[in-house]
């Protein structure tokens, strides 16, 4: 009898670890980095994940980059704002997609740049390390998921909004559609931004990234020819733009979604 009761409890605490897995949207993942001042380190990211993956079917992906307050190695910090919401039970009905959560090591950038500065600084020559783990990141989503290729989505806020642009002006190619949230670029990319749907939010009262960093990169973008490029300037806003941008009822994600490069 005892034998029977432990077999019914061990089957018992199969099912609810089972059930616990099934329940936690975001797979945690981690990839090793050699370069700079890091030899084979553990960098650790997070990984939404669809609901139900169907068989022979692919999926968007959305490459979030987190802001200056979430930076860290606790690999949950950077899931505020947008991926947090995104694993709601109604988000991924909705968008199911994956979604990739790099986090950026303490005291470090994702684009080596004074974010406060009025002028732009012209993109150096090489990714800084931390950009370059999440292209690496990036490069095992593709080789393990089933992500369409076609719908490859890039995103962030304020810190992560200068990566946001940093990332998709070194691959134009590659991005679907870029949505740029409180953060700047160098406008001499311009051109490699000419055919990308864009975007782009910043609020006018915004005391930590000017404001003339998202209109500036937005006008040369639009004078490279770029007729896809939006921009939502909101007014008595500061740096928390990415609330209304991300929020149900800014249309970003619709919009966003919508996107695919076949379409240029």
């Amino acid at each position: 009898m005892n034998r029977v009761l432990s077999l019914v409890f061990i089957l018992l605490a199969m099912m609810m670890i089972s059930k616990s897995a099934a329940d936690e949207p975001f797979q945690a993942k981690s990839i090793r980095y050699s370069g700079g001042p890091y030899r084979d380190e553990l960098f650790e990211y997070r990984l939404l994940t669809p609901a139900n993956v169907v068989s022979d079917k692919k999926y968007p992906l959305v490459i979030f980059l987190h802001g200056a307050g979430e930076r860290g190695t606790d690999n949950k910090s950077q899931l505020k704002y947008l991926p947090e919401p995104m694993a709601t039970s109604a988000m991924r009905k909705a968008f199911p997609c994956f979604l990739l959560a790099p986090q950026c090591r303490k005291e470090k950038q994702w684009v080596n740049v004074p974010w406060g500065d009025k002028q732009s600084t012209p993109m150096d020559e090489t990714p800084s390390h931390q950009l370059r783990t999440v292209v690496e990141m990036i490069k095992v989503t593709l080789a393990e998921q089933p992500v369409d290729r076609q719908r490859v989505y890039v995103t962030g806020l304020s810190m992560g909004g200068y990566g946001a642009w940093e990332l998709a002006a070194r691959h134009p190619d590659r991005v679907a559609a870029l949505a740029p949230i409180c953060g700047g670029g160098d406008e001499k990319q311009a051109k490699k931004f000419a055919k990308m749907p864009i975007w782009a939010f910043h609020g006018d009262k915004d005391g930590a990234v000017p404001v003339g960093r998202a209109r500036s990169m937005v006008e040369a973008i639009r004078d490279a020819g770029n007729k896809r490029v939006k921009y939502s300037e909101l007014p008595d806003v500061g740096h928390n733009s990415w609330l209304n941008a991300y929020s149900n009822e800014s249309g970003l994600l619709e919009w966003m979604f919508q996107q695919k490069l076949s379409d240029r």
